[in-house]
């Protein structure tokens, strides 16, 4: 069965939902220029398994470098609750700022370390 996890940015506004089939135990934390300033930590599912309920006319979307991935952030109160790109293998795929999940306990997380400052 399916588990449903609801995240948000800070003021409300964005909304969305995520169905896993494990709950969260993982969190990526990237040194790149964007994400070590930003602080976020991330897990990746598949788009298909991602839902905006609310906010989607709140987001912007912000691109650098490669222009990859789309770094989206609330117009109003600046937090980014998730980015979303093509994963290597083609899948479409949503990476979720687990800082934004309701109710995480981020100290259970396994965390591991992304070296996205010198990776090409």
């Amino acid at each position: 069965m399916a588990i449903q996890r609801k995240g948000s940015c800070h003021c409300g506004r964005v909304q969305f939902e995520v169905s896993l089939e494990n709950d969260f135990s993982e969190a990526l934390s990237c040194n790149c220029s964007i994400c070590q300033r930003k602080g976020t930590l991330l897990s990746f599912v598949p788009k298909t398994r991602f839902k905006m309920i609310s906010g989607a006319d709140s987001l912007q979307d912000y691109q650098f470098a490669k222009k990859r991935i789309h770094h989206t952030f609330c117009k109003v109160c600046g937090v980014t609750p998730f980015a979303s790109a093509i994963a290597p293998d083609g899948t479409d795929t949503a990476a979720i700022n687990v800082r934004c999940i309701e109710d995480i306990d981020l100290d259970s997380l396994k965390i591991h370390k992304y070296d996205g400052k010198n990776t090409n």
